[in-house]
């Protein structure tokens, strides 16, 4: 104890600083940054970007290779940027700890930086520091230690002398000497560090299906093109230009605007999330909401309010209702007027019990000052207008052991605290035993609060004064839920979402919460934290169930509980605000931090931030994640029915064995991928959430399923290659042409602008055709998205562009149709709408069966 009494000296403290290190937390080894970014450039995506840039340029087509490299390396960095600052999450823990600290060293107290803290140092706290050390309370007076970054238990504990403190929790009120046992990377708050750094996000459902597009879609490129060489050889073309043939064939097929088209779309729902108060941090994170299939919410500030509240008060008299706005002083007491004068007097001695726990206004709403309940009790009294507490009391702060405060003053002795610790104080406690399995059924916090008149020897300690009590009664408190939860939860139920309660709180107040806004499942599933199984597969099956509450819980059970959900085939998505949630929300699909009262270290290992904190933005977030996975389906279908209608011609070519001619060039495929096609990709992917969107049961499988084949390659795609190939052989046929010869060059540019023509007006009837799977545009409109009204009207404009802006028509091979070949064009718009509209007809039949 002679350490604990004197400090160390500083020539001790010098000596260990230099042996064990400073108190700071590690410095995590992530990947270099240039290593990140290489990352992002080399990935199969890019480098099949990267091979079509140098195909494009081999084949004569340098703007093209240099288009496509540049949306390789501004997607890259992009990405980069989202992942660099991801990885700074643990690093952002290093700046809870505090900058200085006051020990007590060569028996005098020092203030000295946090940093040279050793172990053995007497470190002294006071209310409103920051814990910057472990340690072991020596002595305390009043003190409260606010653990709920590190815990996410919402009350302020009390430790005493024995029990240990942890660096980065704030000391809410009270004083107290410690003995630091643990500095810098072996610290509590060290290891949650090392966990958020070790835990890997996964890779998210959109990145693993456009994996699988653009896998298909390469390959099929390299298989048509080499089909395509061999066709040219046969018949009887040099092998260069067979190859450079080819080369442009393959470039055509390779989906140049599939990465921009989803990256601009993501961008825009991430837009339209931050105007709903949800912060995307990284742009994938928008199509995983979507994915969501389960929910790991947090309790305290994500479905509460994260304000303590008195709302019912039981006296010997009766009991009473009271009614407020969270902190707002003004309020009414409702009951028998016996009761409400009980209650009046009750709140006298509570806030005399509470002097320094008040309410402050703060821009639109009341902030509390003080440890929560303490504060509750004093805005119970500011709501019965009662007086405050006395100039000359003496205090006996809360102690953990007696569990409970108490004031002397004039009028005589006032305590409050815990019911079992004031009750046998009590000479009359008629029906308080009910009154508390009552109050705590409902999952209300209860306090008791008695009082006595002011008699000889009060002064001398809390032994003499804490004796003989009347009972006033007791309040009931709560952190009520918020307004929106109820209904948001029930949103989630009908998507087919599950949900969990994750919580450090008490069983009991957990499960109130959890049938207050409606979570709690048919089960009745309640665990605890040190229930939870270890085998990771045996609490995936624990907790594959909708409706659970687990609480008391550690940052290394939340992480596993995410683990063995994804196990599960779950996508998860988790919340948090506190440091012990980083690793949870880094491991998740999803990570949701709360931006209002939520920690940095939170914030910055989520991939989605709720500016509002409110439960109920999620539920807005994965209605627009939903809608932007089924807009990336749309455009997904407009891009392979072009597709369609552009390999068509060279289809026909070479099973003609080159007895017809081409259609449509390579560069004309080219400007159809890029001139007019990627901005009504882009309006689709700006179609708004319906009234199907969160109805029914989730949407399953890959981007490309049998719905977008079956359309794609099955409806829109041939109909506007019949017609695009009818238009080209009727003005070839009516200009003199006959099967197997060739043509006259000024005929052959006219006839390939005709088919070019009727592909980009098919194309614009495809992109209305696109805004619904199910309806007809007779019954969709063209109006309700004016971004595609914009899109093709600058479409039409790219196509007279091409047809009419010289040396364009020569450079593409491409001239303008003739009056029957606009009007032979022009039928494609009707018979693309037509076979749209009969192929959802004939699928609402085969439903209705």
């Amino acid at each position: 104890m002679t350490v604990a009494m004197t400090g160390l000296t500083s020539a001790e403290a010098a000596r260990r600083l230099h042996d064990d290190g400073a108190n700071t937390l590690p410095k995590t080894k992530g990947r270099h940054p240039l290593l990140l970014l290489l990352e992002q450039l080399i990935h199969f995506f890019a480098l099949m970007l990267w091979a079509a840039t140098a195909l494009a340029y081999i084949a004569g087509m340098p703007v093209l290779s240099v288009a496509i490299a540049i949306v390789v390396v501004l997607n890259g960095v992009f990405a980069f940027a989202q992942e660099y600052r991801a990885d700074r999450a643990a690093q952002r823990l290093r700046d809870l700890m505090p900058a200085r600290a006051t020990v007590r060293r060569d028996g005098a107290p020092q203030v000295v930086d946090a940093s040279e803290l050793v172990v053995g140092d007497e470190l002294l706290l006071e209310a409103g520091d920051r814990v910057c050390a472990d340690g072991e309370v020596l002595t305390a007076a009043g003190f409260a230690v606010d653990e709920s970054m590190l815990t996410g238990e919402s009350v302020p504990v009390h430790p005493v002398a024995g029990e240990l403190v942890h660096a980065g929790t704030h000391v809410a009120e009270g004083e107290a000497a410690v003995l630091v046992n643990a500095t810098g990377p072996h610290t509590k708050l060290a290891g949650i560090a090392a966990l958020t750094q070790e835990a890997k996000p996964p890779p998210s459902p959109l990145a693993l299906q456009l994996h699988k597009v653009v896998m298909v879609v390469a390959l099929t490129a390299l298989a048509v093109g080499v089909l395509f060489f061999g066709v040219a050889l046969l018949l009887g073309l040099p092998a260069t230009q067979g190859f450079l043939f080819a080369v442009g064939v393959t470039v055509a097929l390779v989906p140049e605007g599939l990465l921009p088209t989803v990256t601009l779309s993501l961008a825009r729902a991430a837009q339209n999330m931050a105007s709903q108060h949800a912060l995307v941090r990284r742009l994938d994170a928008v199509e995983t909401l979507g994915a969501t299939t389960f929910i790991c919410t947090d309790k305290t500030g994500t479905l509460t309010r994260n304000e303590m509240s008195v709302v019912k008060v039981w006296t010997p008299a009766g009991e009473v209702a009271v009614h407020g706005d969270g902190y707002d002083p003004v309020g009414t007491v409702d009951g028998p007027p016996a009761a409400v004068d009980q209650v009046r007097a009750l709140a006298v001695s509570a806030k005399l019990c509470s002097p320094k726990a008040h309410v402050r206004r703060s821009e639109d709403r009341w902030q509390p000052v003080g440890d929560p309940m303490e504060v509750a009790l004093h805005v119970l009294a500011a709501r019965l207008d009662v007086d405050g507490p006395s100039a000359d009391s003496i205090r006996y702060p809360f102690d953990p052991r007696r569990r409970r405060s108490s004031v002397v003053d004039a009028d005589g002795v006032h305590v409050t605290g815990a019911p079992d610790s004031i009750l046998p104080l009590c000479a009359a406690r008629s029906g308080a035993a009910e009154a508390i399995a009552a109050l705590a059924k409902d999952g209300l916090r209860v306090l008791a609060v008695a009082r006595r008149p002011a008699r000889a020897g009060d002064e001398s300690g809390w032994q003499h004064a804490e004796r003989d009590l009347e009972l006033l009664g007791l309040v009931g408190l709560h952190d009520p839920p918020r307004h929106d939860v109820a209904g948001a939860i029930a949103s989630c139920r009908t998507a087919g979402i599950k949900l969990a309660m994750i919580t450090g709180d008490h069983p009991v107040t957990a499960r109130a919460i959890a049938e207050q806004v409606g979570l709690l499942g048919p089960d009745q599933l309640v665990l605890q934290g040190d229930q939870l199984p270890a085998d990771r597969d045996e609490l995936g099956r624990l907790l594959d169930h909708d409706g659970v509450v687990i609480a008391r819980v550690t940052p290394e059970d939340k992480l596993r509980i995410a683990v063995a959900l994804q196990h599960r085939g779950h996508v998860v998505a988790m919340t948090g605000d506190g440091v012990n949630d980083g690793p949870a929300l880094r491991a998740a699909d999803i990570g949701i931090a709360m931006g209002a009262s939520g920690t940095d270290v939170a914030r910055e290992a989520a991939d989605l931030v709720l500016l509002d904190d409110h439960f109920g933005t999620i539920v807005a977030a994965i209605e627009l994640g939903r809608a932007t996975f089924a807009n990336i389906r749309r455009f997904l279908t407009y891009h392979l029915t072009d597709n369609v209608a552009e390999l068509t011609p060279f289809v026909i070519w070479a099973l003609s064995g080159g007895s017809i001619p081409l259609a449509i060039s390579v560069l004309q495929v080219l400007a159809l991928d890029i001139g007019t096609d990627l901005l009504p990709a882009l309006a689709l992917g700006a179609e708004r959430p319906n009234e199907h969107t969160m109805r029914g049961k989730l949407r399953t499988g890959s981007l490309i399923d049998k719905t977008v084949v079956r359309r794609a390659f099955g409806v829109l795609g041939p109909a506007e290659a019949v017609m695009s190939m009818a238009a080209f052989l009727i003005v070839l046929h009516l200009g003199g042409w006959r099967f197997g010869q060739t043509p006259d060059t000024a005929l052959l540019a006219v006839a390939s602008g005709t088919a070019f023509t009727a592909i980009v007006l098919g194309q614009l009837a495809n992109a209305y055709a696109c805004r619904s799977v199910s309806r007809p545009v007779t019954k969709t409109g063209v109006r309700g998205n004016r971004l595609l009204g914009y899109a093709v009207a600058f479409e039409l404009a790219v196509l007279g562009i091409f047809l009419f802006l010289p040396p364009l028509p020569d450079l593409l091979g491409g001239h303008a149709p003739s009056p029957l070949g606009w009007l032979l064009a022009l039928a494609a718009i009707p018979a693309v709408l037509l076979a749209d509209a009969a192929s959802k007809a004939v699928g609402r039949r085969l439903i209705g069966r």
